[in-house]
C-alpha cells in the first residue's frame, strides 16, 4: 500500500475508589448533578489537596499488569488551561515524575502477537462535565466528576490499523477490570480514548502531520473515526484539497465525520510546574509487593487454566473470562461443586439467560454461589430434573431461597416410582390415540409430544430419561 497509518493512544481510566483523588467526596457514577461537590473539588481558594492512597494503590496495580517500570518517587504538577469544567483553572496531573513508564501490552493480531509499548502511565484528576442544552442554547456544568481519580495510559505510535487499536483496548479493559483497577465501562465514561493519528508514505520514517480525536468512548465509534480520519489524511496528501495542520478534532457520530475543535497544544502551552501543595510520594518495594500480592489471576492466565487444566472449550472459557464477575462466580461455584463443564453450562446457559430476562448486566449479577452449586448438584444427583432445576435457579436468583429446603417444601423431587409413571403414561396414551397412531406410522415428532404430555401430567417432576425408556417399551408392546 502507498500509505501507512500511524497511531498512538491516550487512554483515560477512572480508578475504582470510593472517594475522589484529593478530597473525601464520593466518586460514584450516576449521582444527581453537583451532588458530590465540596469546596476543594469545586476549586475554592485556600482548599489544600489531600492525596487518596487507594488511588495510588490502583495506579500501582495498573503499572504491574501493564509490565511498567514503577518510579521510586513520583510528584504531582499543575497543568494550566482555562475551560468551564475546570474550576481551578488548572488540572493536577503528573508531568515531570509520573508513577510509571516503559510498559507494554501484548495483543493478538492476524499476523500473530504484537507488543504495544507504553511511554508512561500518570495519575491525574478528572474535570467536570459540560451539558449542552440545544433548546435553551445554554451550557450547564456538573462538577461531580471534578477530581475523580484517573490514570492516563500513553502508548507509543505502534498502531497501524483500527483492528489493532480495538484489540489493545479490549486487552487493556480485561487487564484493568480483572485487577480491580477500574470497571472500564466505556458507556459511563470510566474508559475514554484519545486517538493520535497521522499518515505517511510507506517506507518513510518521518511521521506525518498529527491530529488528535478526543474523548472516544465506544469501540465502534473509534473504528469509524479512524477509518474516516485516515481517509481524510490520504485525500489531503493525494489531491492537495486540504492543508493538514496539527489539531484536536471531535467525532460526530450522526454525521460520521470528525470536526476541528482547536489547534493541538504542545507541553509548553500548558505551563507545567510542580504542585507546591503535594509532597513527593516515595514508592518502596514493600508497597509494590503488597499491591502485587493482592492482585487476582489475570483474564488471559485464567483462560489458559480453564482450557488446559480444567478442560473447558475455548468458547466457554472466553465467555467466562470476558467478565470479571462471571469469572468470580465460576470460581466460587466450582469450589462447592467440582465439575467444571457442568458449572460452566449452568452459568452460560441458564444464569445469563435469567439475568438477561431481568435486564441485569453481567457486571451486576449477584447470586449466592454456594446455592448455585447446590442447584447444580441436585440435578446432577437426580434429585430434581433439569427443567425443575432451571425454575429453582430463578427462585435462587430472585429470592435467594435455600435450594434443598425449597425442593422439600414444594415436593419438587423427581417422580421415580415406576408404578406412578406407568399409570401416567397409560393415561396419556389413552387420551392421545391419534399421536400413538402417528408414532406407529413413523412420525417421530409424535413421540416428543407424548413425552411432553407425561411431563405435564407429572407436573414436570418425572425423570425424562425414565419416561423415554418406559414410553418406548409401552409403545412397542
Amino acid at each position: 500500500m502507498k500509505y501507512e497509518v500511524v497511531m498512538g493512544l491516550e487512554v483515560h481510566i477512572e480508578l475504582s475508589t470510593e472517594s475522589k483523588l484529593f478530597c473525601s467526596c464520593s466518586a460514584k457514577f450516576g449521582a444527581e448533578a453537583n451532588e458530590n461537590v465540596c469546596p476543594a473539588c469545586a476549586g475554592m481558594p485556600g482548599m489544600p489537596a489531600v492525596l487518596n492512597k487507594k488511588a495510588v494503590d490502583l495506579a500501582i496495580a495498573a503499572a504491574l499488569v501493564t509490565n511498567s517500570e514503577i518510579a521510586s518517587v513520583m510528584t504531582f504538577d499543575k497543568k494550566n488551561y482555562f475551560y468551564p469544567d475546570l474550576p481551578t483553572g488548572y488540572q493536577i496531573t503528573q508531568w515531570f515524575a509520573p508513577i510509571c513508564k516503559n510498559g507494554y501490552v501484548e495483543i493478538e493480531t492476524p499476523g500473530g502477537k504484537k507488543s504495544i509499548t507504553l511511554q508512561r502511565i500518570h495519575m491525574e484528576e478528572d474535570a467536570g462535565k459540560l451539558i449542552h442544552d440545544p433548546y435553551t442554547r445554554s451550557t450547564l456544568v456538573d462538577f461531580n466528576r471534578s477530581s475523580v481519580p484517573l490514570v492516563e495510559i500513553v502508548s507509543n505510535p505502534d498502531f497501524r490499523t483500527a483492528e489493532e487499536v480495538v484489540a489493545y483496548l479490549e486487552k487493556l479493559r480485561s487487564l484493568l477490570s480483572f485487577a480491580g483497577v477500574s470497571d472500564c465501562k466505556m458507556q459511563e465514561g470510566s474508559m475514554r480514548c484519545d486517538v493520535n493519528l497521522s499518515v505517511r508514505e510507506t517506507g518513510n520514517t518521518v511521521l506525518g502531520t498529527r491530529t488528535e480525536i478526543k474523548n472516544m468512548n465506544s469501540l465502534k465509534a473509534i473504528t469509524k473515526a479512524i477509518e474516516y480520519e485516515s481517509q481524510r489524511h490520504i485525500d489531503a496528501l493525494e489531491t492537495g484539497c486540504e492543508t493538514l495542520i496539527q489539531q484536536t478534532r471531535r467525532w460526530d457520530e450522526d454525521r460520521g465525520e470528525t470536526f476541528p475543535m482547536r489547534e493541538k497544544e504542545e507541553a509548553a502551552d500548558y505551563r507545567y510546574f510542580p504542585n507546591p501543595e503535594l509532597m513527593p510520594v516515595h514508592i518502596g518495594m514493600d508497597w509494590i509487593d503488597s499491591v502485587r500480592s493482592a492482585l487476582p489471576e489475570p483474564a488471559h492466565a485464567k483462560f489458559e487454566r480453564m482450557t488446559s487444566v480444567l478442560g473447558l472449550p475455548e468458547y466457554d472459557s472466553g465467555l467466562i473470562t470476558g467478565n470479571r464477575n462471571l469469572a468470580r462466580i465460576f470460581d466460587e461455584t466450582l469450589a462447592h461443586f467440582d465439575k467444571p463443564k457442568e458449572v460452566s453450562n449452568w452459568i452460560i446457559g441458564d444464569l445469563l439467560a435469567i439475568a438477561k430476562a431481568s435486564a441485569t448486566p453481567d457486571d451486576n449479577i449477584v447470586i449466592d454461589c454456594k446455592k448455585l452449586a447446590e442447584v447444580i448438584k441436585l440435578v446432577d444427583e437426580g434429585v430434581i430434573n433439569r427443567a425443575t432445576g432451571k425454575k429453582l435457579l430463578v427462585k435462587v436468583f430472585q429470592e435467594n431461597v435455600d435450594p434443598e429446603t425449597y425442593v422439600r417444601e414444594n415436593a419438587l423431587g423427581i417422580v421415580s416410582d415406576t408404578g406412578l409413571l406407568e399409570t401416567a403414561i397409560r393415561e396419556v396414551l389413552a387420551e392421545n390415540e391419534k399421536s400413538v397412531k402417528d408414532y406407529q406410522e413413523g412420525k417421530q415428532k409424535a413421540f416428543g409430544f407424548l413425552v411432553g404430555q407425561v411431563m405435564k401430567k407429572t407436573a414436570g417432576k418425572a425423570d425424562p430419561r425414565t419416561v423415554n425408556e418406559m414410553l418406548t417399551d409401552m409403545l412397542s408392546s
